[in-house]
């Protein structure tokens, strides 16, 4: 079972680069596009670490633990996934009229 750590660290690299991208860059809808890409990554993050703890103890108390990890890391990533689909939609109506 060494993927989930792996997952792990590498959701949560990815979920600081991206929040660090996001102070970097000065347009808001490039801004929007990349706090939804964290968003996901903080998700499959806390997705994730729910189900390894669940794993490593395999209690009851872990189980509604891991549960509830689990539930508000969909919600987190199908969130992300939403705004993600939007902004990338609004990006390419604007491009369009700037090439016009």
């Amino acid at each position: 079972m060494v993927i989930f750590p792996i997952v792990i660290v590498v959701s949560f690299i990815v979920y600081l680069y991206y929040k660090v991208m996001l102070t970097r860059d000065h347009d808001p809808l490039s801004q929007e596009i990349k706090n939804a890409k964290a968003r996901i990554a903080l998700g499959t993050f806390i997705s994730f670490f729910g189900i390894n703890q669940y794993l490593f103890y395999q209690t009851q108390l872990a189980l509604f633990i891991a549960i509830i990890f689990l539930f508000f890391g969909i919600v987190q990533a199908y969130g992300g996934f939403k705004r993600l689909n939007h902004y990338k939609a609004e990006n390419a109506k604007r491009a369009q009229t700037n090439q016009t």
